[in-house]
Parts: C-alpha cells; structure tokens; sequence
C-alpha cells in the first residue's frame, strides 16, 4: 500500500491541556493507508490526525497555470523519440474494469513531462480513438501502431484500485525497455519504448514535446473527506456483529459521515491509530463537558459521555450490537441513541436509570458471551442483564472508573435512602444510611424496631423475586440475628446496599480521601479503583 510515512508522538496543546496535563495526550498523526470505500476495491489515500479531526485525502491533479482549478480530462500531444520512445509504461486494462493506466514514466523522459502527465493518469483516447473500453494488449498494440506524434486525452483516476500497486509518486521511475514486440500484462508495466539502446545517456530538448493545451498541472493531495472528532465514534467490528477486523478500522461522525474502511499494514499499527484517535475524541469530550458542567448545579454535573455498542436481546435480530451514547450525569445513567446537544436532547433518553440503583460488573474472559472482549454489563433495577462493549481497554477502564465516581458522589450527597418493605406482615420502612448504617421503622407510628451499623452485617441471601434475608451480629451478645424483609424492588434495594457498602470502603482508601475533592471540581477526573468493594459487601446475589 505504498510507503508508510507515520509520526507518532507530537503533542499539540490546548486551552484544556494548559489547565489539566495530565487529562490531555492529543495526538498528531499521518500515514498512507487504503480505503475501502463501499464494494470498491481499496485504493491509496493519506490519513492525517489533528487534535479535533480526522482528515482523509486521495490524490488528485489540479491545474496550477494563472487560478488552479480541478478538470477530469486533459489534452497531451507527445513525440515518439528514437531513443526512448514514449517513455511510459502501463497497467490495467478493461480486464480490471478500469482503464489502462500510466504506471511509470521513465527518468529521460520525466523531466519533459513533469507538469503534463502523470503516474495514475487514465488513458481514455489516442489520437481520438476511445479505448476506455478496451483491453490492456488492446491499448498496447494502439500505442505501438499510433505513429510518431500521439495525442493523449487522460484523467487522473484518482482511486486507482490498490493491487495495480502504483508508486505514489513521481520520483518513481523505471528503467525503458524494449516491448515492441510479444504478450504485454495487465497487472505488469508494459513499456512503450521502441529502438532503445541502454548505454546512450542523451536527454530529450523540450522543443520536442509539443503540448496542445499550454497548461501545467500538478498532482496533490486533496481531502477527500473530513471526520469532526467529537462525540465521534471509531469500531474495527463488522457493524452489528462480533467480527473484528485485525487491520481495519472506522470512524463515524456525529452526524452520520463514516470514513470509510481504513486498512493498515498490520494489527499493531492499526491499534496505535485506534489508541490515538481514542485519545483525541476522550480530549474533546472532557474539554466539552467541562463547558457543559458550567450551566449545570453542582448535583447535575456530567461525570463521563461515550460511545458503546449494546448487545441486542432479540437472538432474531440481524444485527449482534447496536451503537448507543451513554452519559452519567448527577444521580441519573442516560441511554441515548445520539449525543444529547440541548437541554431538551436530555429529556428524551432511551432509558434512565439512578445510578445507585443499578450494579456494573465488567465481564472477565470467562463471562465473555462472544468474541468481543471488552465488554461490561449492567444490572437494571429491575434486575433485567445489560451487556454493552467498547473498542479499547483504555475505554473499559475510563467507564469503569466514570460509574464508581458517578455512584459515590450520589450516595455521599443523598446520605440515606429509604425503601418500604414487609417484615412479618407489617408495612415497614428500611432506610440505609451512610453514617447509621441499616434502620427498619414501622411505617406508620415511625418507631424504629432496630437499628445496625455496616460492619455488622455477616451475611445475607435472597430468593431472586422480593425477599431478603440479612444476617447482623449483635454487638453485645456477638450472636447472628436473622433479619428477613420483603421488597417490591428487591434488585434496586440489593444494588443500593451495594452502592453504600462501596462508598464507605471508598472513604477508607487515603488516595481515594485525597482525590475526591481534585475530581469533584473538574467533573471529569479519575478515581482511585477501589477493587476492594465487592468484595467488601457480603450482600450474595440470586439471579
């Protein structure tokens, strides 16, 4: 696919990097790649990657005598020299389904026809006859027959298909040869170059290459198409399934423009693209949301927004993944189908859920449901099995720690939540709070029946449906007093306890201690994992 001209490493600051350094790696990059675009075959363009967009360019031929303009077809009149011949040599045909294409131009002739033709221009006629159409021997036999002057009408094909394996560049040149005769090959240079004798080094004068139109042109690269950064997505699946492609990637805009297949030399550079894009979107959203977060109270602050694919439930469906936006924001997980842009936007989620009410638990290899690998799941409260997967690793972390912070915040602003429950046919309340620990009250008089602190709790079951079934250790007798309530949302009461259990081992952690209020003022910040939580809760979960 060409030379690979890759940089990788240079940094390029912005407003949010001045403030926060170490949330900030943005990345520029360039290479030469393929595109597969459509059923088209793959064809040669440059990537380039700034700090908020992503820049897709293919080779084109522009005009640059007076105004440079772009023209699909242009007028060559050229000499067949005594030594040297032509001087070009061609691929392609239409065995291929493309016209024959000039391939090389050879280093006596290069200087003459620099500005003129170029390596990837079309052959559409000689000498007025239309060989579009025809084959690759087909155009050679016309070349050879077309007398001492030819004239060429020609247009740069600019997505060449890439097993032609045409240079990029005009400092390619070959060496003449002497095809006058025998079977020429499509996917060959087939030179055209009659009574050439290797050991002459004489050079051809301009005054012998009469051109028709007077013009001089120039072959650049021009973009093709342009990737806005945020809110973007990238994927190297097959859309709607679990199939990666190792080599190849994507990039959605917001608003629908996809850049195509992007097909790199191997899986370990593709991933370095992977990664630094990732970074540049990650960037963007923080730089975003810190703007956002100014409109927006201290409790409806936007803690993380990304894209995730979400496993379909209906094993009818064609589609294996569907692409969702989530966003944690204050108390609540929003399920969008698209970036919210207006306040209005939050109003429509797919779904919403309080985030202390529901439980994250990222799957491990052996809970993998297909071959994509990073993927989490989530418990509704209503006990319903979410799974969703992201691209990167780096991906799967930022949200696993997003949801703890989201979920801490919430419990160390509400304090205390209270759930009705049945005990013993009596209508009572559980209230769990994060400084008293667990309280169950009869509903009606408001008299507490008994009370215990976190570290009291030994142990609990429950039935799956409404009942749960606590093991608290008294503190004076030190013996285990079985506690059994039953609740109409028995998974958002479980998840919850979860929730508070992890908050108070937060607290515990130094690091976390010192990091909460740094995270709390930029919103978007990391949190100090705290691995330790579940296993701290000795809640056991029934599905």
């Amino acid at each position: 696919n060409g030379q690979i001209k890759n940089s990788r490493g240079n940094k390029e600051s912005g407003p949010l990097e001045t403030a926060n350094h170490h949330l900030l790696t943005e990345e520029i990059k360039t290479g030469i790649y393929l595109l597969q675009d459509g059923n088209e075959e793959p064809f040669s363009i440059r990537l380039h990657l700034a700090k908020d967009i992503l820049t897709i360019q293919e080779q084109d031929v522009i005009c640059v005598s007076g105004e440079p303009f772009y023209s699909s077809e242009r007028t060559v009149t050229i000499r067949r020299q005594t030594i040297g011949g032509f001087g070009l040599s061609i691929k392609g045909g239409a065995e291929h389904k493309i016209p024959v294409v000039i391939s090389k131009i050879s280093k006596e002739q290069k200087a003459e026809l620099s500005g003129l033709l170029f390596i990837g221009d079309g052959i559409l006629q000689i000498n007025g006859i239309n060989v579009r159409s025809y084959r690759h021997e087909e155009v050679v036999q016309v070349l050879r027959n077309a007398g001492e002057e030819v004239t060429l009408t020609v247009s740069f094909l600019k997505r060449t298909p890439a097993f032609l394996k045409l240079p990029l560049c005009e400092d390619c040149t070959c060496v003449p040869s002497d095809q006058s005769s025998g079977t020429s090959s499509p996917l060959c240079d087939s030179g055209l170059h009659l009574n050439y004798h290797p050991n002459n080094t004489d050079t051809l004068s301009c005054s012998s290459w009469p051109t028709s139109p007077g013009l001089r042109w120039e072959k650049r690269w021009v973009d093709l198409r342009l990737i806005p950064l945020l809110h973007a997505r990238l994927s190297q699946y097959v859309p709607g399934s679990d199939i990666c492609r190792q080599n190849a990637f994507q990039v959605i805009a917001v608003d629908g423009v996809c850049s195509g297949i992007i097909q790199c030399p191997s899986a370990e550079e593709c991933t370095d693209w992977l990664q630094a894009i990732a970074s540049n979107i990650s960037a963007l959203t923080k730089h975003n949301v810190k703007k956002i977060n100014r409109n927006f109270p201290v409790n409806q602050q936007i803690i993380y927004m990304g894209w995730v694919d979400e496993k379909e439930q209906d094993l009818v469906q064609d589609r294996m993944y569907t692409p969702k936006f989530l966003a944690l924001r204050g108390s609540s997980l929003f399920k969008f189908s698209a970036p919210p842009v207006t306040t209005w936007d939050w109003t429509r989620a797919e779904q919403s859920f309080t985030v202390y009410e529901i439980m994250c638990k990222i799957l491990k290899d052996g809970d993998l449901l297909d071959k994509r690998r990073q993927c989490f799941s989530l418990q509704t409260d209503t006990g319903e099995d979410v799974v969703f997967s992201v691209e990167l690793e780096s991906e799967l972390l930022l949200w696993e720690k997003a949801f703890q912070m989201a979920t801490f915040f919430e419990v160390e602003r509400i304090q205390c939540k209270t759930y009705a429950c049945i005990m013993e046919s009596h209508l009572m309340g559980l209230t769990i709070d994060f400084s008293m620990g667990f309280v169950c009250f009869d509903a009606a008089s408001k008299a507490v029946l008994w009370r215990y602190k976190f570290s009291q709790l030994k142990g609990s079951s429950d039935d799956g449906k409404s009942k749960i079934k606590f093991l608290f250790q008294n503190q004076d007798t030190k013996l285990i007093e079985a506690k059994e309530l039953e609740f109409s949302n028995l998974f958002a009461v479980l998840h919850c306890i979860h929730a508070f259990f992890a908050a108070k081992v937060a607290c515990l952690d130094p690091m976390f201690v010192g990091s909460q209020n740094a995270a709390t003022a930029n919103a978007v910040g990391t949190l100090t994992s705290v691995t330790s939580m579940t296993q701290a809760s000795k809640l056991k979960y029934s599905s």
